[in-house]
């Protein structure tokens, strides 16, 4: 592991494993080529995320590429978010636009620059799969997150993910099911390796959920100065506390109007207090 103002650098065991293949099979130039594009791409995202104040703890290294390792960004803004994941292939297309000016002034040429800006390409196109933890899954995220409540956000996502996922793996099985093509080895990989990671993320949504709640209190102070808009959620009297906390969007801050089985409003709570009531164990409104 390396670590560099702050930032700590790591490889994923079977990256290197992949590495040290190539160096055997005469692709190492390729691969190592691949290795800063994806790093230059992290970058991306290092530098947007400290932009608006979010701690970067890591780049790691991936089978399938790299991903940048951050506090938690639940309190950001879904657009900020957004910026933050297009960060990554932004820097792709400057790189693609660097290797153009290059070419245009007689400094790059041949199989090599072909190779550099198709594996750009590939590398942003890749990375905009609607897939968590890829850019395009994140995406995907911030604008449930504007739609949806953030535990159906939660949910919707992931199953996104995962759908995405093992579209992947068809597509790289597909080759030697119709055409008795080669199995596509390494995007296969790449398609298992996602799928059993948003299905365990799916498994972790209710702690997931939970850490949204326990941050509210932030969420509060935010909208507090930025004086936001309340926006209201109607519950009975008798509905679940968890019911309730999953109707919860993350950039808003609510007040529950409690009715009763006539219809009548018997309070107004605000959200912390239906949040305290519910991790103290409560089971109603």
């Amino acid at each position: 592991m390396i670590k560099f103002r702050g930032v700590s650098f790591s490889f994923h065991p079977f990256f290197v494993i992949i590495m040290l293949t190539s160096i055997m099979t005469g692709h190492f130039l390729e691969l190592i080529t691949l290795f800063v594009i994806v790093f230059i791409h992290e970058l991306g995202h290092v530098v947007a995320a400290r932009g608006f104040g979010v701690t970067v703890y890591s780049i790691q290294m991936l089978p399938f590429g790299g991903v940048a390792v951050m506090e938690d960004t639940g309190y950001l803004s879904a657009g900020r978010e957004i910026v933050i994941a297009l960060a990554g292939p932004f820097q792709n297309i400057m790189l693609i636009f660097i290797a153009w000016v290059l070419h245009l002034f007689g400094l790059w040429d041949g199989p090599f620059l072909l190779y550099f800006v198709e594996a750009n390409i590939l590398i942003a196109l890749f990375n905009l799969l609607p897939i968590l933890p890829l850019d395009g899954g994140k995406i995907s995220q911030s604008l449930c997150s504007i739609a949806l409540p953030y535990h159906a956000t939660l949910l919707w996502s992931i199953r996104i993910s995962l759908l995405f996922s093992f579209l992947v793996i068809v597509y790289s099985i597909l080759p030697l099911l119709l055409t008795q093509g080669i199995l596509q080895f390494n995007l296969l990989l790449v398609g298992l390796f996602l799928l059993y990671s948003n299905w365990m993320d799916y498994r972790n949504i209710p702690y997931r959920f939970l850490r949204f709640l326990m941050s509210r209190e932030q969420a509060f102070t935010r909208h507090l100065i930025n004086g936001s808009i309340v926006q209201p959620i109607l519950a009975d009297k008798a509905k679940p506390l968890d019911n309730i906390l999953r109707l919860f969007k993350r950039e808003k801050y609510h007040f529950i109007y409690v009715m009763n089985h006539l219809g009548n409003i018997e309070a107004v709570v605000p959200e912390q207090r239906v949040i305290s009531a519910y991790l103290r164990g409560k089971p109603g409104a």
